[in-house]
């Protein structure tokens, strides 16, 4: 009998030993703070946002991510609301755009910020309650604009005194950089209402006018020797595939594509071949060489030499399909 409640009175011990090492595991509920549950709303005047990470920096990092995000959403939000005033229903464009707003806020720098709130919540993690104030977050946005365009200015002004492809690269790469201006003209408009971006999207509208002028008044003459003739028609139709013209003239938009072959006929396993040396140059008006490139083909047939001559024509033709007329030629275009 007395063996027998020993065993019951240490079992209970053990049961109890248990339950308290369990209630030592169950980690303790850290109290959040306010602004974590429930922080702040963006105002017309400030943008807030909350941030997690495993330090302060990477926590204000992620906090900053979250803000522009915001901003992002604020804006395709009205943009659809438009859209839905002016056509009773939302405009299968507006996803697209949504997305490029997304990406054009993704590029926005938030360097006029403060961290109102932080805390450790844990091992490894922190959190952080940060603050941008509209106006200055515009101004810097707006400055960042005005320099942007004074580099283009001084692009565009070295422009003129280049060959019309140099010329037109030029407003290619500018373009390029502009693509997603009236989205952030749209930003800096809910950053700041009374802000009209009129004036950025008349150059803006004035670069691609120009860009297309340029582009549509370049023109190629194509010349070559004896060896090279039936060489003519690919690369014309590169050119062409391009939007540019085959004319002749002797201004700045007029360019000379030479092409000389050297052509050395063989015979192997049946086949005639014809293995070409080609050399391709291309001239502004002034005779300067502005690009230029070599090319080994080989042609070959089993109808004769003049087939595989016709051959190397063909080989060139898909050498322009692959890799595109500008690479083949040797100038960008």
């Amino acid at each position: 009998m007395f063996k027998q409640i020993t065993i019951i009175f240490i079992s209970i011990i053990l049961l109890n030993g248990c339950g308290a090492q369990k209630d030592l595991l169950i980690p303790q509920k850290r109290d959040l703070p306010s602004w974590y549950e429930n922080p702040p709303r963006s105002s017309s005047h400030d943008l807030y946002a909350l941030g997690n990470g495993r330090d302060k920096k990477s926590a204000i990092t992620d906090a900053l991510t979250q803000m522009v995000s915001t901003l992002s959403v604020s804006v395709s939000s009205k943009f659809t609301a438009k859209t839905i005033s002016q056509e009773g229903k939302t405009s299968s464009s507006s996803s697209v755009y949504e997305n490029e707003i997304e990406s054009e806020v993704k590029t926005i720098r938030i360097s006029n910020y403060e961290v109102v709130e932080s805390k450790q919540l844990g091992f490894k993690k922190y959190a952080v309650l940060v603050k941008s104030n509209k106006k200055k977050l515009f101004t810097s946005m707006k400055k960042e604009l005005e320099q942007q365009f004074n580099v283009i200015d001084k692009k565009l002004l070295s422009a003129q005194k280049q060959n019309a492809i140099s010329e037109m690269l030029i407003y290619k790469e500018v373009k390029k950089d502009l693509v997603l201006l009236p989205n952030r003209l749209l930003i800096m408009n809910e950053l700041e209402s009374t802000f009209k971006g009129d004036k950025y999207l008349e150059q803006f509208n004035v670069i691609n006018t120009k860009y297309e002028k340029i582009s549509s008044n370049i023109s190629f003459f194509i010349k070559s020797d004896k060896n090279s003739q039936n060489l003519k028609a690919p690369i014309a139709k590169g050119i062409s595939a391009k939007k540019f013209n085959i004319a002749q003239g002797n201004t700045k938009e007029y360019f000379n594509i030479d092409i000389f072959s050297s052509i050395e006929k063989a015979d192997a396993y049946g086949f005639t071949l014809a293995r070409s040396a080609i050399t391709i140059t291309i001239k502004d008006y002034q005779n300067n060489i502005i690009g230029s490139n070599k090319l080994n083909i080989t042609g070959q047939s089993t109808q004769g030499y003049k087939i595989a001559k016709e051959n190397v024509a063909v080989k060139l033709s898909q050498i322009i399909t692959k890799e595109g007329i500008a690479k083949v030629i040797g100038l960008a275009l």
